[in-house]
């Protein structure tokens, strides 16, 4: 029984060695632009248990929110970050999980998948746990920091750090 445990440890860390030395180390940048009203809101409350307009504890969302080249409006699309928002803590912190799909350029057809906590108001990192295509076996991290807070509309400057097998 030992022997076949440090076996499996071995070839766990073996396997983790590997990645890690044929990793390639990509770092994107990107603005996450997320409209809050109006005819083209991004964002759709499928559960409101405060029948409130904000997002309380056990409210859940969808999202379907661009992602653009940079700050403006009318920055080139580059993806959608697709997912689900929900109000898990009582002092207001969400649970996400996005998918963000890669629509233009050499990672159009990829996409990573990030989860985690988020307070609004403040840089929020949360890890990529996994991707498609070029980012296939995809880890890393995200870090977004708001730069437009406003009743209708947020604006996040992304910066994605990835280690991915794949070139």
């Amino acid at each position: 029984m030992a022997s076949s445990l440090s076996q499996t440890v071995f070839s766990i860390l073996l396997l983790l060695s590997l990645h890690q030395a044929c990793a390639e180390m990509t770092h994107l940048h990107f603005y996450f632009h997320e409209i809050l009203s109006g005819p083209n809101a991004t964002v759709l409350t499928v559960v409101n248990p405060s029948n409130s307009t904000s997002l309380t504890f056990g409210t859940i969302v969808v999202v379907d929110d661009m992602l653009l080249e940079g700050l403006d409006d009318n920055s080139k699309l580059i993806g959608r970050a697709q997912g689900l928002v929900g109000a898990v803590g009582k002092d207001g912190s969400l649970e996400t999980l996005h998918n963000f799909v890669f629509t233009e350029g050499k990672y159009n057809g990829s996409t990573i998948s990030i989860y985690g906590r988020v307070e609004l108001g403040v840089t929020i990192e949360r890890p990529v746990v996994g991707g498609t295509g070029m980012f296939r076996m995809t880890t890393g991290y995200t870090l977004a920091k708001p730069v437009v807070v406003s009743a209708t509309k947020l604006v996040y400057e992304f910066d994605v750090y990835l280690w991915h097998i794949w070139k």
